[in-house]
């Protein structure tokens, strides 16, 4: 069973598709990033399977249940980019307004323990008026949590935050997964998204533009590689036979006296080079293979 599971969704404003015809599926126990531009509809995408829209056409489920459907809407948490609260109740008061809301009441102990998860446990008495952005978003993902949902949805989770904060938001969300939940994020921050998710939807134009494990992702986009290798000096006798020979291996190739840089075509050319210097008496001191990050990936499209 898919935690998600999509099928040509769509939502379509007056003449504009916003999003045009997903097929999605995410498993359970993921922790799934979700990427795309400003506008590229991934909003819309989540509000669908939220239920706070109705699709345009197409079908989803969650959790195995066909939506839209109220029951299963108590089987998950959300946690939106923007979280407002009554200024006048303070973080304890709202987890337990918003857990008896959910048809599972929380009890102070139990929403002490949410608050000290996100970190705020401290805050727990303050009203949310005095709350800082950060504080705020930290209460987002408490009230998403507090029922203890099977599937999470969190839109920008860390935005805001200071590094610490950051971290130990990174921490709760792999606590969560151990525990069996399912977490749908969108994150503006590549690098938490390359550490910390299972698999990485690029969305662009209102359609999936790429889907995968982020080795997966890495192994469509990497058409080359750049390889940079220190070594020991290169008998003078060697230098010109070594060198013809590296200019048949690879493009680009640049020598200094105990470097050489050079793109290839593949991982196993460096297995090759590495195996020509040992044979010319050449030690090899590092290799450093330049990789495309998520970002560059991401920006590619």
């Amino acid at each position: 069973m898919f935690a998600i599971e999509t099928k040509q969704l769509q939502k379509v404003y007056g003449a504009t598709q916003v999003v045009k015809g997903i097929d999605l599926t995410v498993e359970k126990g993921e922790v799934f990033g979700f990427l795309g531009r400003n506008g590229a509809g991934k909003s819309t995408f989540i509000n669908m399977l939220t239920g706070i829209i109705q699709p345009s056409s197409g079908t989803y489920s969650l959790l195995g249940v066909k939506g839209p459907n109220d029951q299963v809407k108590k089987r998950i948490g959300v946690m939106p980019d923007y979280s407002t609260f009554y200024g006048s109740l303070t973080a304890l008061d709202h987890l337990k307004f918003l857990s008896a809301l959910s048809g599972k009441p929380a009890g102070k102990h139990g929403c002490l323990e949410v608050l000290r998860l996100v970190g705020l446990e401290d805050h727990a008495q303050l009203k949310t008026a005095k709350f800082s952005f950060g504080m705020k978003k930290k209460l987002g993902i408490a009230q998403a949590i507090i029922h203890d949902p099977e599937l999470i949805f969190l839109d920008e989770p860390t935005s805001g935050l200071d590094a610490e904060s950051a971290i130990h938001i990174h921490k709760l969300i792999r606590h969560l997964q151990k525990e069996g939940k399912t977490i749908f994020m969108t994150s503006h921050n590549l690098d938490e998204v390359e550490k910390i998710c299972t698999r990485i939807a690029i969305m662009k134009e209102g359609k999936v533009a790429k889907i995968g494990t982020m080795s997966e992702l890495r192994s469509f986009y990497r058409s080359t590689l750049t390889v940079r290798i220190k070594h020991s000096p290169i008998p003078k006798t060697e230098e010109l036979t070594l060198n013809q020979w590296l200019q048949t291996v690879g493009t680009d190739l640049e020598r200094k006296e105990s470097f050489i840089t050079i793109t290839i075509d593949h991982e196993r050319k460096i297995a090759e080079i590495i195996r020509a210097f040992n044979q010319y008496k050449v030690d090899i001191y590092r290799v450093e293979v330049d990789e495309p990050s998520l970002e560059e990936i991401f920006l590619d499209e």
